[in-house]
């Protein structure tokens, strides 16, 4: 991507933020000490109940926080469902048949409600459960500031603007993170969180047969990997069919993620520009985290902790949503959680 190419996607990137505030505001560890004390225990026990029937919700919780944070900050806009006057960010084609673990939102949610009513936001429980999803899978820890409030609005077109995509350069990559606050380091260290989860095949199929338009597979793509990945995603094939993001260690929190990178094993092409992109900052970054998994756990709790205080409402802005799928007194809630659709 030429450098007039990323200057003009910043604008535009830029441009859609409205001059939206990126600092952290009002928010606190201390949030709900007297308030709701016990509130990341709640949460973190609902997660480790999932997980005994669904291995992968974890990475799916903490991509949930990130496809929030990306479109106009941690909010909770992405947990609205369509009404009358809102466009749900759950539709957007990145999004859509993509992003999961509602249902396990509502579970949070309800359990909350019933300790601490009307006191936890939607937008805190998606900041909690991401960094109990990797506390649960043997990661790194960390202290998170909360008092997020909800919005009252979502933008599903923002989504496919500033929502990182899986077949995009590195620098387009660099360019969606820069505007949101957030550097090299922090793009590395986070999709380090593709060490546990999974992705569907229709986000990496054109690397197998077709990348680029070439006709041919992706030539940063290990050939005995790409025999596997054409195994498990054959041309014409069902796209929704799901593989491991981390073919070593599919789901547990560790740094096997960037090993991978390092024998050309990254799943999606976002994935392995940032080792096999030629002369590229980012791969000093990825060889000292494959080697040091204490390094990679300090950056990444830095780089989570800065993405949650992506242009947050805090104070009298936005609501505390009863239900996180719903701005309050929405005519069409009979009462129950429906964030999933």
């Amino acid at each position: 991507m030429s450098s007039s190419r990323c200057i003009a996607l910043i604008g535009l990137l830029c441009a859609f933020l409205l001059g939206g505030s990126l600092s952290h505001g009002q928010l606190s560890p201390t949030f709900y000490d007297e308030t709701c004390p016990n509130v990341s225990s709640i949460v973190r026990g609902i997660i480790e109940e999932a997980l005994q029937t669904d291995a992968r919700i974890g990475a799916s919780l903490i991509r949930l926080h990130f496809h929030d944070c990306f479109v106009n900050g941690c909010d909770a806009s992405i947990l609205l469902n369509d009404s009358a006057t809102i466009e749900s960010e759950k539709e957007a084609p990145a999004n859509n048949n993509s992003v999961r673990g509602f249902g396990v939102v509502d579970d949070i949610k309800a359990a909350l409600e019933s300790a601490c009513p009307d006191t936890v936001s939607c937008a805190d429980i998606l900041a909690i459960a991401a960094e109990e999803s990797v506390s649960l899978a043997g990661g790194p820890s960390w202290t998170v500031s909360l008092g997020r409030r909800d919005s009252t609005t979502a933008n599903r077109t923002a989504v496919s603007v500033f929502l990182p995509a899986p077949t995009e350069t590195l620098d387009e990559l660099k360019a969606k993170f820069t505007v949101v606050g957030l550097n090299t380091t922090d793009l590395v260290s986070l999709s380090g969180a593709h060490t546990f989860g999974r992705a569907q095949c229709r986000t990496f199929i054109d690397r197998l047969y077709d990348f680029d338009n070439s006709s041919n597979p992706d030539p940063t793509l290990n050939t005995t990997y790409l025999e596997t990945l054409q195994g498990i995603c054959p041309q014409g094939g069902d796209g929704f069919v799901v593989t491991n993001l981390d073919l070593t260690t599919p789901n547990i929190f560790d740094n096997y993620y960037y090993s991978n990178l390092q024998v050309e094993e990254g799943l999606l092409q976002s994935d392995q520009e940032l080792f096999s992109t030629t002369g590229a900052d980012t791969i000093d970054i990825v060889n000292n985290f494959s080697a040091d998994q204490t390094a990679f756990f300090a950056s990444f709790v830095v780089s989570m902790i800065k993405m949650g205080n992506i242009s947050p409402l805090t104070g009298t802005e936005g609501e505390i949503r009863l239900n996180c799928a719903l701005v309050n007194g929405n005519s069409s809630s009979d009462g129950l959680l429906y964030s999933s659709i």
